[in-house]
């Protein structure tokens, strides 16, 4: 595997190392020890599966408050999907941007989402599948979002959603002491 890092701390996108031949190629798509060596999270204890009908579905943008946040590896397995995470973490050097690209089953790719990151993405075409390693169990009472369009973040997505479920398109603008819990909305606003 390829870790490539991305412009925002601790997060990457991984690409497959293919060896090929005339049958077809075979790639490792996850291996412990290289996700350790690269300083990376290798445990999962949840899988999420994720099915959108329909090109310019979004799904996002969301994340889990500490103790229960969730490190996320994505990867779109039919179809096509434009992927976006957002930096949340109140002491990150790269707090509050974003960083997006294409994830499809054809160029196999993986985003690597830190632990303190919303995630969320738009469907480039119809019939579009996506996976979700997750190192932590989903935890409704620690979940939070951000909508997807708050204009403090100026997501640029590569097309208007035209699918949002009533849930992601509630999600309110960005609050430090709502997203981020009182204590590092505090930091966040210098205090």
């Amino acid at each position: 595997m390829k870790f490539n890092p991305t412009p925002l701390a601790g997060a990457f996108v991984i690409d497959l190392e293919k060896r090929g031949d005339d049958r077809g190629f075979f790639a490792r798509a996850f291996c412990t020890r290289e996700f350790v060596q690269a300083g990376l999270i290798p445990a999962f204890v949840q899988v999420n599966n994720s099915s959108s009908a329909s090109r310019g579905t979004l799904r996002g943008m969301h994340y889990q408050l500490a103790p229960h946040a969730e490190t996320k590896v994505v990867r779109c397995i039919r179809g096509s999907l434009w992927d976006v995470i957002l930096d949340l973490r109140a002491e990150s050097p790269t707090f509050g941007r974003w960083f997006g690209a294409e994830l499809s089953a054809e160029n196999r790719r993986m985003m690597y989402v830190p632990k303190g990151f919303a995630h969320g993405f738009v469907t480039l075409t119809d019939d579009t599948e996506a996976f979700y390693f997750v190192d932590e169990f989903y935890a409704p009472q620690h979940e939070r979002g951000v909508r997807w369009n708050d204009p403090r973040f100026a997501i640029q997505w590569p097309t208007t959603p035209t699918t949002i479920s009533d849930k992601d398109r509630a999600h309110p603008d960005f609050d430090p002491a709502h997203h981020l819990g009182q204590g590092a909305a505090m930091r966040e606003v210098g205090a």
